[in-house]
């Protein structure tokens, strides 16, 4: 900046900064608004909703994570069935946590025994008639 040696100079140089000032007045108005409007609840809801549709992996993970607490599940009912035994409970509740991790670890392997498993049986049949 140079140094301001009249006035004139000194009124040029105010109404340089002022203008300057109201410019970025405005820029950071506009600014704020936009983050406002960015981070309302209804925005973020939407986002977070776009993000969710837009995973190619969500429905796997989901149906992988429900398979195995379901198997897990199904397995504790059959282990304990009715019995009050302590001890037959606390097996029960261990293998379901273990068979629950074994199948939303493994969709993939789980998923191909299965469908071998259901050829295997549909060909047998196709094979006796």
């Amino acid at each position: 900046m140079q140094n301001i040696t009249s006035v004139a100079e000194l009124k040029n140089a105010i109404q340089v900064l002022e203008l300057d000032q109201t410019v970025k007045g405005q820029l950071l108005k506009e600014q704020l608004l936009l983050t406002y409007d960015n981070y309302r609840p209804i925005n973020i809801i939407r986002r977070a909703l776009k993000d969710l549709g837009s995973s190619p992996n969500l429905i796997d993970n989901i149906l992988s994570t429900t398979i195995g607490l379901g198997t897990g599940f199904l397995t504790k009912k059959i282990v304990v069935g009715s019995s009050h035994n302590i001890f037959r409970s606390l097996l029960g509740s261990i293998m379901q946590l273990s068979i629950t991790n074994l199948v939303a670890r493994n969709p993939d392997a789980l998923k191909s025994i299965g469908l071998f498993i259901f050829q295997h049986i549909f060909n047998k049949k196709e094979m006796n008639t």
